[in-house]
């Protein structure tokens, strides 16, 4: 029989509810995996045992009363150190935010609370969350628990670390430039890049009020070792809230889609090489959806590496007039490759970020129309394997090759488009992206938490 750390979140929920087991023992269960663990990968930064023992107590009082429980009653989560927790800092993973403390939750931890979660731990992220690799000038290095000499990914690579360990069964991310997907490929673990609006963002550090960037293209979501966990989160943090203005509620399955489904795979993505591995793995991801009962054929969207430029285009031009705001709070290593970063796209003028608009508008019209025809896009994440620690700094061109291998997740982005795991599909057909994820798993499965000192 699996350890409690080793279940589902699905599973735990079951097993609390049916009180096979107590929501007490689940959460003891997690915080021992913690401190078996986490001194090898460093992926919590904050360990929330006092405040998760009370929660879990209640939880099973709640349920002893008979009162309604929620999706994810007793259920351990953790959360990314840039989402708000009230009474805790917010800290971004640099010493400057270190005593930031906030005084609400932010709407997705105030929708997993409600939903029946127990926040157990705070995890780790680079500084400001603007690089692809997680080693925090606050927290430190995260270790990838597959191989600790690569890379977890980033931003939200202490979560994937976390989870992929077990010290957590379902946690809370955020992306911009890939951050959920980054990490959750790069750990094995799976994740959902939700469509713009359907999960409300807001938070109280830096600021309240963001860049235009920011409000078009970062996201909240969920992270977990499987698809029907990230269904299950996504469903409990899905819909409008107050504090996020652009947020909206609709239905999570949109209507019924022909049979067989058309997915377009994009094994090798325009704008650079892909490594044969990478490619391989495309492959039979598409064979099982094949297998699935899906229609899989070669075929690229449209305008794909200008989608590409655009992305990158309007988020480092935005990051452009804040740039000395935030080299002065990041350390050495994010401050080297935000610096490059920001240097291959010169800050644009009003008329260029307009005509940025203009040429968005015309790449999501035909997106749009490809989606149409084929209801969901197959690719990779990332197009090379998990790079060494500091690869993307060490040199001008380990910075370069960094933005590089990570040019699959700008299009989404972009567009503001659900990616679940490698699939991308129209806007708010998240259902069609984790329903064809849960066929890969289902033809592949996936490892069991793994033991980094094994």
């Amino acid at each position: 029989m699996a350890e409690l750390w080793q279940r589902s979140a699905a599973d735990l929920a079951r097993l609390i509810a049916s009180k096979q087991v107590s929501a007490r023992e689940v959460v003891e269960a997690h915080l021992a995996r913690i401190e078996r663990v986490n001194p090898e990968v460093n992926a919590i930064v904050r360990v929330l045992a006092e405040e998760a023992r009370t929660a879990a107590a209640a939880a099973d009082r709640k349920l002893a009363a008979g009162e309604p429980v929620g999706l994810l009653h007793g259920v351990p989560c953790t959360v990314k150190e840039n989402i708000d927790m009230a009474g805790l800092p917010t800290t971004w993973g640099v010493p400057a935010l270190a005593g930031a403390v906030v005084p609400l939750d932010a709407p997705v931890v105030e929708r997993m609370r409600a939903a029946g979660a127990i926040p157990i731990g705070r995890t780790n992220l680079p500084d400001m969350a603007l690089r692809v690799h997680t080693d925090s000038s606050l927290h430190g290095l995260t270790r990838n628990p597959w191989n600790r000499e690569r890379t977890a990914g980033g931003s939200s690579g202490g979560e994937a670390a976390a989870l992929a360990t077990g010290m957590s069964a379902v946690g809370l991310g955020n992306d911009i430039g890939g951050s959920l997907r980054n990490p959750a490929g790069a750990c094995g673990i799976a994740s959902i890049r939700p469509s713009a609006g359907r999960v409300p963002d807001a938070g109280f550090v830096p600021s309240q009020d963001w860049p235009l960037a920011v409000q078009l293209m970062n996201v909240q979501g969920p992270m977990a070792r499987r698809v029907a966990d990230v269904r299950l989160a996504l469903q409990a943090l899905m819909g409008a809230h107050p504090r996020d203005p652009w947020s909206i509620t609709a239905p999570f399955s949109g209507p019924p889609v022909a049979k067989p489904i058309r997915v377009a795979v994009v094994a090798e993505p325009p704008g650079g090489a892909t490594d044969p591995a990478v490619s391989n793995m495309v492959g039979r991801a598409a064979a099982a959806l094949s297998d699935a009962g899906y229609d899989v054929v070669t075929a690229c969207p449209p305008r794909y590496e200008e989608a590409i430029a655009v992305w990158d285009q309007v988020l480092l031009g935005d990051v452009a007039p804040l740039i000395d705001e935030l080299l002065s709070l990041m350390g050495r290593d994010g401050a080297t490759f935000l610096t490059r970063a920001n240097a291959t796209a010169p800050p644009p003028d009003a008329k260029v970020m307009s005509q940025l608009f203009v040429k968005r508008h015309g790449i999501a019209r035909a997106w749009s129309e490809f989606l149409a025809e084929h209801p969901l896009v197959l690719t990779p994440t990332w197009t090379q394997l998990p790079f060494e620690h500091g690869f993307d700094v060490a040199t001008p061109e380990g910075t370069a090759a960094t933005m590089e291998l990570m040019r699959p997740v700008a299009p989404a982005n972009l567009l503001g488009l659900p990616v679940g795991v490698l699939l991308t599909g129209a806007r708010l057909r998240e259902d069609l992206c984790l329903d064809a994820a849960e066929a890969i798993e289902q033809r592949y499965g996936l490892e069991t938490p793994i033991d980094p000192r094994g």
